[in-house]
């Protein structure tokens, strides 16, 4: 797919736009003034693939505490900032590699500017945006309700204060709760702005809902080449927001690697348990660190031949399962030992790949 041409803007060691890979981000929930937990969940995201967190920074003490999380954080670290642009001051001074602020709650433009000087001087760039629960009531008057119109007009007013003040080093989000109006809405700004977009569906729920709502919502988007960097916000831990980002991503061939279950929907012809077999290898292949697809079929239709592209898999017959590799018949193995030896063969499998 061809993805749109975007700045370029460094956060961290990281680069946002310009047609660099996408960027795959979540948000703590930790509390962070408690430096030990925020950093352990940081360290946990990080195992799982996550390329930048973002931490809220409710009062100063969070935003003194960031300082010591900056130490130690094997990611690039976002301060999320509402109101009090001391808090993005302190922030910025604790080493925040990024500011997430929205400009029209900051206050005056004398604040805003000090944000700005703070951030150009340190090569810090602020990501601004709007949700659909913020869109202000001239902008609601103006275009008739909360749509894609009154969206992206408030996300340029936000963005226009900062040029205003000589800042271009900016990332731009647009997010509703909505699919849809975030996808009308991401695409008319993608018509009107070139920085970089922060894509994802704002409250999108619980991690059944949550997660197939954002699949609709980031996963159009970023089909059409929309979207520099991605989130899939879920009422979870949010390790799983990384691990169903990476799914998205895999699914469009824009991440490569990992471990990739694929498995039948069953059948009057499964003759197997598969359905708690195939939850169980997804939970434990979750975050192996190998590059391989894992079939867990219910039948001899859908064994090896429908899922010959997959590294290593196994399909069910009567009390048994045959184990293949590439399509290729290996052995059977009785169904009561089948987990552990499935496990066996992908752990062997992975080794050799590692080598």
């Amino acid at each position: 797919m061809e993805r749109k041409a975007t700045r370029k803007v460094n956060v961290g060691s990281l680069t946002i736009g310009g047609k660099s890979p996408i960027v795959l981000q979540s948000m703590n929930n930790t509390d962070t003034r408690d430096v030990k937990a925020t950093l352990e969940q940081i360290c946990r995201l990080h195992e799982v693939g996550c390329d930048l967190t973002r931490v809220a920074i409710l009062n100063m003490e969070a935003a003194l505490a960031l300082k010591e999380i900056m130490k130690e954080s094997p990611l690039p670290v976002v301060a999320d900032i509402h109101f009090d642009y001391r808090l993005a001051l302190e922030s910025i001074r604790s080493g925040a590699s990024k500011i997430r602020i929205n400009p029209g709650n900051i206050g005056d433009a004398s604040r805003v500017q000090e944000i700005a000087n703070a951030c150009k001087e340190r090569g810090i760039p602020i990501r601004v945006g709007v949700n659909s629960g913020s869109v202000g009531k001239d902008m609601i008057a103006k275009y008739g309700g909360v749509n894609a119109s009154s969206l992206s007009e408030s996300v340029l007013q936000s963005v226009r204060i900062l040029e205003n003040l000589h800042f271009d080093n900016i990332v731009v989000s647009i997010k509703s709760s909505d699919p849809l109006l975030t996808i009308q809405s991401y695409r008319m700004l993608s018509e009107r702005i070139d920085y970089p977009l922060h894509v994802g569906v704002t409250e999108a729920g619980t991690k059944g809902e949550g997660i197939i709502r954002s699949a609709v919502g980031i996963g159009t988007l970023l089909a059409e080449g929309i979207g520099d960097t991605i989130r899939v916000s879920l009422t979870d831990d949010p390790v799983e927001e990384i691990r169903a980002g990476l799914r998205i991503l895999r699914s469009l061939s824009l991440r490569n690697g990992g471990m990739r279950l694929v498995s039948c929907p069953t059948c009057g012809r499964t003759l197997v348990p598969l359905i708690p077999l195939a939850k169980r290898v997804e939970d434990a292949i979750a975050d192996l660190p190998y590059d391989m697809t894992v079939a867990v079929m219910g039948c001899a239709v859908n064994g090896p031949g429908e899922a010959r592209e997959a590294d290593i898999g196994i399909a069910g017959g009567i009390d048994e399962f045959l184990l293949f590799k590439h399509g290729e018949s290996i052995r059977k193995i009785k169904s009561e030992n089948v987990f552990e030896e499935l496990m066996n063969e992908i752990h062997l499998l992975g080794k050799q790949q590692i080598k």
